[in-house]
């Protein structure tokens, strides 16, 4: 029995520490313990919110890349069209310009045959002239000396 005493003795002193150890633990949970959650939970939610925020953030910033991107795009195939269409006037001016000069080209080398045919007609016109005034001199000369031998 002298156990069982003792054991008695060790419950009956062993509550005023058990009701130590609640009071404790009661006052910890109003005082300290909702506070630190409330904090810890206030804490994890602007860590979310921040992450959040920064996906929000690299999203719209990748929409905004993807946007500029595009309308890079559109002003580079502007600017090639552009490009082409000046390519392709100026192209059209000179080939206007070298139709032109071959045209010129060709009148004045059309021009120029005729006046050549002109000169090559005239030339053969005079040259006939001459050699008909030579031939005559010729025959002249040569029929007077012996004209005048035989009326002598």
């Amino acid at each position: 029995m002298d156990t069982l005493q003792q054991l008695g003795e060790l419950l009956l002193t062993s509550i005023p520490t058990v009701a130590f150890l609640l009071i404790i633990w009661f006052a910890y949970r109003k005082l300290v313990h909702k506070k630190l959650e409330h904090v810890l939970s206030e804490r994890h939610e602007r860590t979310e919110g921040a992450m959040q925020q920064a996906q929000a953030a690299i999203a719209r910033a990748e929409a905004r890349t993807a946007e500029y991107e595009q309308r890079l795009r559109g002003a580079q195939s502007e600017v090639y069209r552009t490009q082409e269409a000046r390519r392709r006037h100026v192209m059209e001016k000179r080939d206007a310009a070298l139709t032109e000069a071959r045209r010129h080209a060709e009148a004045m080398v059309k021009q120029s045959r005729e006046q050549l045919e002109r000169d090559v007609t005239e030339a053969r016109s005079t040259l006939e002239h001459q050699a008909d005034a030579l031939a005559a001199k010729i025959i002249d000369s040569i029929l007077r000396p012996v004209a005048a031998t035989g009326s002598r």
